[in-house]
């Protein structure tokens, strides 16, 4: 038995309709399971029928007949997060992994950034996860063979983040609370975070600014970001491109990344997707209250680049 083998099983990923969130859609439909995805705004091939109950077939497939299904919600309202659980259930008949992707932020200086802005981030960052995580362990409680929570954290919450702040703080405390379900939700639920560095492949997703740089009228507190059209704050179902950290490299040079990055590279959507899948197998049955980093061996020190040049020469 295949223990990678996910048929029969229900997976929902919020954030799941592009970049890292997509990415991981497709490695559980690949591997057999029953996908449902989440956001504010449904993929771009959905949107001209926005009553059509919404299959994403650019989402990923194992075969042609196979799709992740959409539901549009924003996870930052607790009503909104119960009923995507609720639409999980009817739609999926149970819930064995939910993978918390969501999240982002658009850079800002934590000097000149408004208290709206620092609040949406958190609430995002953290406190939807908690939602959400908290609509499903009630399911999972359950149900015969209990389930699986991955948060997607971000290296940001590792260190110091300079320039998102907020960000930065509320990744750490979604690490934390991974720790604390853990805990308080064993053994019939498994809580990881998984720690995402740069990814490569994941493109800066506009309504979060990730790679354009702040609005200035957001920073300031004053009038709404053209590029979500909320007000302050990143966009929910979207922002799986637009966060610090595990996304940033995006828009870096490649050569900055393997400067900096031991494994000499970024990581790719597909990499954090395939540990999300180990985390949520039986190979992982005794693994909870864990954080996987998924960074390449992290980043090299930057008082010690020059000796890493000449003492510790890159391996071909």
């Amino acid at each position: 038995m295949d223990p990678l083998d996910f048929t029969g099983r229900a997976v929902v990923v919020t954030g799941g309709t592009r970049g890292i969130g997509a990415a991981i859609a497709a490695a559980f439909l690949e591997a057999g399971a029953r996908v449902l995805v989440c956001g504010r705004n449904p993929p771009a091939p959905a949107a001209a029928d926005a009553d059509a109950p919404a299959r994403l077939a650019d989402v990923g497939r194992a075969d042609a007949g196979r799709a992740a299904e959409f539901f549009r919600a924003d996870v930052r309202d607790p009503a909104q997060a119960a009923a995507l659980v609720e639409a999980a259930v009817v739609r999926l008949g149970r819930i064995d992994v939910l993978v918390n992707n969501a999240g982002g932020a658009p850079p800002a200086p934590a000097a000149t950034a408004s208290p709206r802005l620092h609040a949406k981030i958190i609430e995002l960052n953290l406190v939807a996860p908690l939602h959400v995580s908290q609509a499903a362990n009630a399911v999972m409680q359950r149900q015969a063979g209990g389930g699986v929570i991955l948060m997607i954290g971000s290296v940001s919450g590792t260190r110091p983040s300079p320039g998102t702040a907020a960000y930065g703080a509320a990744k750490a405390g979604l690490h934390h609370l991974a720790t604390t379900l853990a805990a308080e939700w064993a053994p019939a639920v498994r809580v990881n975070s998984v720690i995402p560095g740069p990814v490569a492949d994941v493109g800066p997703d506009p309504r979060t600014a990730a790679g354009v740089g702040p609005d200035p009228r957001i920073a300031a507190g004053v009038g709404p970001d053209p590029r979500t059209g909320a007000g302050a704050g990143p966009d929910p179902g979207a922002a799986e491109g637009g966060g610090p950290g595990r996304e940033v490299a995006a828009g870096l040079d490649p050569e900055a990344v393997a400067r900096t990055v031991p494994m000499g590279r970024a990581a790719t959507a597909a990499e954090v997707a395939g540990v999300c899948l180990l985390l949520a197998s039986p190979l992982a049955s005794y693994v909870s209250g864990a954080a996987l980093a998924v960074h390449g061996g992290g980043e090299w020190p930057g008082y010690l680049a020059d000796l890493r040049g000449s003492a510790y020469p890159a391996q071909k």
